[in-house]
C-alpha cells in the first residue's frame, strides 16, 4: 500500500472505485452498463470492468440477464446485519412488526440512522388487498421524514450534531438549525410525530422511538397510514398510533429497556 500526500492519506485506487461504484448504483435501482460507470465516474472501460467482474463473483453486484445492466445486491444489507446491532433489532422487532400490520391493517417499517440519513432495515406490509410500503434498504431523508424526526428527537446531541453535519455535507448547504431544534423538542416532549407524508397524498406517518438496554435509542417504527375512502379500514389513525406506541415499548423490553429510563432518556 503506498502512502501519498499528506500524513495519514494512504492510495488504494482499485478499493477506492470499487467504492464509487457501490455508491453510484445506490442512487440507480434500474442499474447500469460498465460504459455508462465509466462515464458517469470519469473512468475508461479498462479500469472499472475487472473491479466489477470480481464484485459480481463476490455476489456484491448481479448483472441482469436481459440487458446486461449492473445492480448492488442485498449482499450488503446482510453483511451489515451481522456486523451491527440491526441483526438483534430485527429479531425482536419482526415479530411484533406482524402482529402489529395484522391489528391495524397498515404496513409498517423500521428505520435507523445511517450518515446524514435514515435506512429501512425491515418492514411488514399490510395484510390486505391494498396498502403502502417503503422497500427494505430504502433511504429516507432524516430532516423532512416523520421517521427521521424522531430518530434525531431522541438520539444524543453528539449524535445530532453528526448526523447534521453529514446532512449538510450531502446536500452542500446548512441547516436551519434553530427551527429544527424546536421541531425536535416539540417530538420530544409528546414521545412520538405524527406527519402527512412529504412525498405520498393521502399517507400520513405515525412514528415512535425504539429503545435499548440504557435508554439507547435503537430505532423509529413507523407506520405509513394510508386511509381509505371507501369505508372498509376499521381501525383509525388514533387507534393506530395507540397499538404502535405498546409495539414500541414491548420491543424496547425485549432490548433490554426499562420503563423508568424515561425519565433519563
Amino acid at each position: 500500500m503506498e502512502r501519498q500526500g499528506r500524513k495519514g492519506t494512504y492510495a488504494a485506487p482499485a478499493l477506492d472505485k470499487a467504492f464509487r461504484i457501490i455508491e453510484l448504483l445506490a442512487d440507480r435501482p434500474e442499474g447500469m452498463l460498465i460504459s455508462e460507470m465509466a462515464a458517469a465516474l470519469g473512468r475508461s472501460l479498462g479500469e472499472l470492468f475487472r473491479i466489477v467482474v470480481v464484485m459480481e463473483e463476490a455476489r456484491y453486484l448481479e448483472k441482469s440477464p436481459v440487458d446486461d445492466r449492473y445492480r448492488v445486491t442485498y449482499k450488503f444489507l446482510e453483511i451489515a446485519h451481522r456486523a451491527t446491532p440491526a441483526q438483534r433489532l430485527t429479531a425482536a422487532a419482526l415479530p411484533e412488526m406482524q402482529q402489529l400490520a395484522q391489528a391495524i391493517g397498515q404496513s409498517c417499517h423500521l428505520v435507523v440512522i445511517q450518515g446524514g440519513a435514515a435506512l429501512v432495515i425491515a418492514r411488514e406490509e399490510n395484510p390486505g388487498t391494498r396498502g403502502f410500503a417503503l422497500r427494505v434498504g430504502a433511504s429516507i431523508d432524516i430532516l423532512r421524514s416523520c421517521s427521521g424526526r424522531v430518530l434525531l428527537a431522541f438520539s444524543s446531541a453528539a449524535e445530532v450534531d453528526r448526523v447534521l453535519g453529514r446532512a449538510e455535507l450531502t446536500m452542500g448547504a446548512p441547516i436551519g438549525r434553530a427551527r429544527l431544534t424546536a421541531e425536535l423538542e416539540r417530538v420530544r416532549s409528546q414521545g412520538f410525530d405524527l406527519l402527512e407524508s412529504p412525498i405520498t397524498r393521502g399517507v400520513t406517518d405515525v412514528s415512535y422511538p425504539v429503545f435499548g438496554f440504557g435508554g439507547e435509542l435503537m430505532a423509529a417504527l413507523t407506520i405509513p397510514f394510508l386511509e381509505l375512502i371507501d369505508g372498509s379500514q376499521s381501525v383509525k389513525i388514533d387507534e393506530a398510533s395507540s397499538v404502535l406506541a405498546a409495539t414500541t415499548m414491548r420491543i424496547s423490553k425485549l432490548l433490554g429497556y426499562l420503563e423508568a429510563e424515561a425519565t433519563t432518556t
